[in-house]
């Protein structure tokens, strides 16, 4: 009788599980991100504050928001790549001391140009920070069940942010001027800056080679122009210079994606590894990413002006009233690392963008004189769909890289992020403006009715100098005109999500 010998299988060895001081250095890597969260919410329920204490107009306003995103998107691949050369640990350090000393100088400038030279110093800064983070978070969880609770944790500091920045900005804008908002940045930053060498590890790749400059070059003349294409499409419609500021990006964007694919074939490293792209996971993982911000830009940029300036809440009650949104964000991204383990990314991230579509529905319902509980509610509803996605997007991303490209896939995650913040404001906002100025009515003329008809915020600074009627005329008019915006700005958010989840459900039909 023969013996039956059991059959032995080759099996790769379990991930190494992180321990206690890879969590304590999550806790560090969240608070950067804070940081970048607070920064944006604050800034949102500043607004009116500095629309009437420096009254730029409607296309500075919205670049005094674009600018931080729109330099950080353009030069977020090229930190990241540069982490991944010089260290991760060591990109994040210089950033952090940029990001504090330029908000100490942002909290002081005198009109509106200064403040947006600020804010694009700010996104410079900022863009060393969110690509090193992830990648020094890849380089930490290496067990694809930790990592993914990991992302969960530091996802939350999005919606942590988002949900201490009105309570902060609040206190702050009812007993200081609008610059405090800038200054709570300081005391963040020297405290990261403390806890960053003891904590966290220095990684990088092995073999950098030589970075590609000509890349760096192309990718910033695809995003500013594109961008600027937008803002002035909102402002003045298809000019010619609108024209060619989009040639001038979609020229750009081929050469670059051109330029990166001679690297890969001749064997040099290019400044976006292309190939992470060819699966579909990660083409809707990045396309439902920058979606996903996309709306949560557009809800903060219309939500806190349509709260303290419609209906006359103060900044400490709307950032309340927009507080649940922020928890529900929070819930869902924690609830994503579970719901992964039983139903696929196919069916999660539309989930997420159809709930989060519902809650911009309800948002085209808002008049100027709605119940404040339609918008908590529609916020909830927005937040949740959001947090859901982010989680399991992200972990899709990361899981696609190699580890010595952690900052490069980062920075595509991220990258997703920034231009979908970019995007938000910018064809939102511009929808917004544009609905406000074509239908506010006033008498004023000259300097007054510019300013007026500009912004909202610059309608309640002229009202405050008029007469009784003539005021609640000019703030009845402003005030629906501005109504009228929110519904068809929700209107066209709640396509664009509803169009966006179609697309993951196409694109992922026969995938797991």
């Amino acid at each position: 009788m023969t013996a039956t010998l059991p059959t032995t299988r080759s099996a790769s060895p379990a991930p190494e599980r992180a321990g206690v001081r890879a969590w304590l250095a999550l806790a560090v890597l969240f608070l950067p991100t804070l940081l970048v969260a607070i920064d944006n919410t604050v800034l949102s329920f500043a607004l009116p504050a500095i629309s009437r204490a420096l009254r730029p107009d409607a296309t500075t306003l919205l670049w005094i928001v674009d600018a931080y995103p729109l330099v950080l998107a353009g030069l977020l691949v090229t930190m990241g790549t540069l982490g991944d050369r010089i260290g991760r640990r060591r990109l994040l350090t210089v950033g952090l001391i940029g990001f504090g000393a330029v908000s100490a100088l942002a909290a002081f400038a005198t009109d509106g140009a200064h403040l947006v030279a600020a804010r694009a110093a700010l996104g410079f800064f900022g863009a060393m920070l969110m690509p090193s983070v992830l990648a020094i978070l890849r380089t930490l969880f290496v067990d694809r069940t930790q990592r993914r609770f990991a992302l969960a944790v530091w996802a939350t500091a999005f919606a942590a942010g988002a949900a201490l920045g009105p309570i902060v900005g609040g206190l702050l804008l009812q007993h200081f001027w609008w610059g405090a908002v800038f200054l709570v940045n300081v005391p963040v930053v020297v405290l990261v800056l403390l806890a960053v060498r003891p904590l966290l590890p220095e990684s990088r790749m092995a073999s950098p080679g030589r970075p590609d400059l000509i890349g760096v070059a192309l990718s910033l003349l695809a995003a500013v122009p594109g961008v600027l294409a937008i803002k002035l499409v909102g402002e003045y419609g298809i000019t010619p210079g609108a024209v060619a500021a989009a040639a001038v990006a979609v020229v750009a964007g081929l050469l670059f994606v051109r330029r990166c694919r001679a690297l890969a074939a001749a064997g040099r490293q290019p400044l976006i590894d292309l190939s992470l792209f060819h699966t579909p996971v990660v083409r809707v993982s990045v396309l439902a990413n920058a979606t996903t911000m996309f709306a949560y830009t557009g809800l903060l940029f219309f939500s806190a002006q349509y709260l303290q300036l419609v209906l006359g809440r103060s900044p400490m009650q709307a950032g309340l009233v927009l507080v649940p949104g922020m928890v529900a964000t929070i819930l869902a991204g924690l609830g994503a690392a579970a719901l992964a383990r039983r139903f696929p990314l196919r069916v999660l991230v539309p989930a997420g963008l159809g709930v989060a579509a519902t809650g911009y529905l309800l948002c085209t319902q808002l008049g100027a004189d709605s119940a404040e509980t339609l918008l908590l509610v529609a916020t909830i509803l927005i937040g949740a769909g959001i947090g859901l996605c982010e989680t399991i997007t992200n972990d899709a991303i990361l899981a696609a890289a190699p580890a010595d490209r952690a900052g490069a896939a980062s920075a595509a995650s991220e990258t997703a992020y920034e231009v979908g913040a970019v995007l938000g404001t910018a064809v939102l906002g511009s929808v917004l403006s544009a609905v406000y100025r074509g239908t506010v009515v006033t008498d004023l003329e000259g300097p007054e009715r510019e300013i007026a008809t500009q912004t909202l915020g610059g309608a309640t600074d002229v009202a405050a100098g008029l007469p009784a009627d003539a005021a609640s005329a000019l703030l009845g008019s402003a005030r629906e005109a501005f109504a009228l915006g929110v519904d068809v700005t929700a209107a066209v958010g709640t396509a664009a999500l509803l169009l966006v989840a179609l697309t993951v459900i196409r694109g992922l039909r026969t995938r797991s």
